[in-house]
């Protein structure tokens, strides 16, 4: 790694520190720290909605996409633009009217289910955000940890997990919600800035235009119906859904002052995935199929067995000294934007929804544990990652636990007067159970289908089937 990459590494990850070190004595109570006073602007958090949405998980598993499909990989951050507007027009004025009859400001999504339904539904939500979440934020590190050995084999996968793992952590647990979102609006520019304007650029040029590119690249990789309709379900029952349930998602919404406010930040945010950095990405992973076609990308042992290493490789063989820190300090923005969020998550259902209000003590205390519990989280989650391999699958698992265990109570409240507890348990418990015990057993599903469409399936009828019944007898 040549001197002025390991410096722009340096200035960038002190930056990020610096950040979480100025918040660190500005919250002065627990809305401050997982809402950030419940007052940002627009633009500061539709930036920071899809810096987290997206991420380095998505970042790298995109171009791992552009790599074997080519364009039509872009489609999976098409079902980011729809949950995002679905969401804006049908979720938000509901959680604002909600959080009026409620009396006070939400600080988490299980605080909403409780207000829904009851404390033990409440309880139940806050296990699976704490769940997912921790294996969510596994998988943005392992993303970065991934970026880093494959360009840099003199770094290895595990230091630079625990060293990305460190600084989130860190800065997180000082800064708490303010910390995260200004620097996550600066890590997105980083993203754009890096990719758009001198990663695509310099390599499209090294590559030899489109003279040069054309000849390896097959008709269906610039096609954008390239894609089976199994792969347009499983995204869009994994994807689409989060809109309804990610907490990271609710902390943000809660940190708007207005409907109108948190509107706008999600119509920025899903134009923000897609096209840019939807077709961004997967271009990306497409040069980095042609390199290694022509040979300017080398491949240990001929054969490229991990399509999400091409990007990473690419960057290492084609960006000149400079570049190729700029570039990864972008995707390295992508990672840590997403892993903060989460690990607020995490940490805010555990603060919020576990810990007794009797039990929390004065102000600074509930911060102060708060901070404590950001950073006993994000060591488990490093460890996580540790053991993992693949970045898109850990984190579509994440994403399916989620929405199978979340998302139908939440919807059903959106579209029905009468709300039952035990119908919302009921969907809970099956939708979440029977993911994991899917996804864990290993069995072949049929029509190539991922576990979270089953999952969901169950979760949907469970709460139908209560509801008829219990409607029936009142």
């Amino acid at each position: 790694m040549a001197w002025i990459d390991i410096l722009i590494f340096v200035v960038y990850f002190l930056v990020m520190l610096g950040v979480g070190f100025y918040f660190l004595h500005k919250n002065e109570n627990e809305r401050d720290y997982y809402t950030g006073g419940g007052n940002m602007k627009p633009a500061h958090v539709g930036l920071s909605v899809v810096a987290t949405d997206v991420g380095g998980g998505f970042s790298i598993g995109l171009g791992g996409l552009g790599f074997t499909m080519g364009l039509s990989g872009s489609w999976l951050l098409f079902t980011g633009l729809i949950g995002a507007w679905i969401s804006a027009a049908l979720l938000i004025p509901k959680v604002f009217d909600w959080q009026q009859k409620y009396g006070k400001r939400f600080l988490t999504l299980p605080q909403v289910f409780g207000f829904l339904y009851s404390k033990p539904v409440a309880m139940v939500a806050a296990l699976i955000c704490i769940i997912g979440y921790m294996g969510f934020t596994s998988s943005q590190l392992l993303a970065g940890a991934k970026l880093t050995s494959a360009t840099f084999p003199e770094i290895g996968t595990q230091q630079m997990l625990w060293i990305m793992g460190a600084i989130a952590v860190i800065y997180t647990m000082m800064g708490g919600m303010k910390a995260v979102i200004y620097t996550d609006t600066v890590q997105w520019i980083i993203l754009l800035i890096g990719l758009i304007g001198v990663a695509i650029p310099l390599t499209w040029v090294k590559l030899g235009g489109l003279a040069g590119i054309s000849p390896y690249l097959a008709d269906d990789m610039l096609s954008l119906t390239n894609i089976s309709w199994q792969n347009i379900v499983n995204w869009t029952v994994t994807v689409v859904p989060i809109w309804f349930v990610g907490m990271t998602l609710y902390q943000r919404l809660f940190a708007c002052k207005d409907v109108k406010t948190a509107k706008k930040a999600w119509y920025i945010a899903g134009v923000l995935e897609w096209p840019f950095m939807a077709f961004s990405g997967v271009l990306l992973g497409m040069l980095a199929n042609v390199a290694v076609q022509q040979g300017i990308v080398a491949i240990p042992g001929g054969t490229l067995t991990d399509s999400e290493l091409g990007l990473p490789l690419l960057i290492k063989n084609i960006l000149p000294a400079g570049v190729t820190g700029l570039v990864l300090a972008a995707y390295f923005s992508a990672v840590l934007s997403t892993a903060d969020s989460c690990l607020m998550a995490a940490s805010g259902s555990v603060v919020g929804d576990l810990v007794p209000e009797k039990n929390k003590g004065s102000h600074k205390q509930v911060v102060r544990f708060s901070q404590y519990s950001t950073l006993a989280i994000g060591l488990f989650a490093i460890l996580l990652a540790s053991v993992m391999e693949n970045v898109l699958e850990l984190m579509l698992y994440a994403y399916a636990f989620m929405v199978s265990g979340l998302s139908v109570p939440i919807v059903a409240a959106i579209f029905l007067k009468q709300r039952f507890a035990q119908a919302a348990m009921v969907s809970m418990v099956l939708g979440g159970g029977i993911t994991i015990i899917l996804i864990i057993s290993g069995i072949v599903l049929p029509f190539g289908l991922d576990a979270n469409v089953f999952g969901l399936s169950a979760a949907s009828a469970g709460y139908i089937i209560t509801h008829q019944i219990l409607s029936a007898k009142k």
